[in-house]
């Protein structure tokens, strides 16, 4: 009776190790599936134009940079 017991806890054991690594997978067809939502392409397009130029060109490594390196080129 107690090799029994044993044997039966390390089963469950081994039972709820495989499904934490998600090695047996129940088919549960009640959940409902996440809609995505629709991209709208005008909409984009739009908030892509309404970005200003920018005057200056971005530099990445300016603060990495000493400013006197500008002005010795």
């Amino acid at each position: 009776m107690k090799t029994f017991a044993v044997a039966l806890a390390v089963l469950a054991l081994l039972a709820t190790s495989a499904q934490a690594q998600g090695k047996l997978r129940h088919s549960d067809d009640s959940k409902p599936e996440q809609k995505k939502p629709q991209v709208d392409d005008k909409a984009y397009k739009a908030a892509l134009e309404r970005i200003p130029e920018s005057k200056e060109k971005y530099d990445p490594w300016g603060v990495a940079r000493p400013a006197d390196a500008k002005k010795s080129r």
